[in-house]
């Protein structure tokens, strides 16, 4: 069983530190047996977020505020018109982090084709991309941490966001590609609150029955 938390879409945006917070406390819950896996869906204020691999030159160089967090990856941005996804739940044993990203990817992949976009998996690299004219752009970045057995952090699908802010860093670390949204790839307006309900539907079936 898997348990939909939405804790606030647009206009009711998250700062990152109180998403940070909850996700704590459920993953204390989830992990002390208290409550069931738990997949929170939410939209951040706009903030950069830098996971232990970042380097000092993937930063912004003008000075914005970067949260250094406790997840895999580098830095990214979240924010508006971007939707995050933190499910929290148990593993099985053995623990094991890249099966969980790429269910992950491909959990999303099934969500995005429902709302005209393509994405598919990249070796090598997490998240879900796409094929433009000119490249291959990132649609959804993925980011996890395993504590305890149970995960914390996940996804961040870029649906109507402005994609400016990725322009002062350099996103997951990634030189040769780029990012996308999907109104962008779909070539219609799509905002985190016309895919939430793909995403709580697709990661409820898959979770539904499975235990650690």
């Amino acid at each position: 069983m898997l348990e939909i938390l939405p804790a606030g879409l647009a206009p009711d945006y998250v700062p990152y530190l109180e998403g940070w917070e909850l996700q704590r406390r459920i993953h204390a819950d989830v992990v002390a047996g208290d409550r069931p896996d738990t997949l929170i869906l939410l939209e951040h204020e706009s903030v950069y977020t830098a996971g232990r691999r970042t380097e000092a030159h993937e930063r912004p160089t003008d000075g914005t505020p970067v949260i250094d967090v406790d997840r895999g990856g580098k830095i990214t941005w979240h924010g508006p018109g971007q939707l995050v996804g933190y499910p929290i739940v148990r593993l099985p044993e053995p623990v094991d982090v890249v099966a969980h990203v790429r269910r992950l990817e491909r959990l999303l992949i099934d969500v995005l084709r429902e709302h005209g976009v393509d994405g598919y998996q990249v070796a090598g690299r997490s998240g879900v991309w796409v094929r433009r004219p000119l490249s291959e752009d990132k649609v959804a970045a993925i980011g996890v941490r395993v504590e305890r057995g149970a995960t914390m952090h996940g996804f961040a699908v870029n649906c109507d966001n402005s994609l400016a802010a990725f322009r002062g860093i350099i996103p997951c670390g990634i030189t040769d590609a780029g990012v996308t949204t999907v109104s962008e790839v779909a070539g219609a307006h799509v905002s985190p609150a016309d895919i939430v309900d793909t995403v709580s539907r697709v990661f409820a079936a898959e979770y539904a029955g499975v235990t650690a």
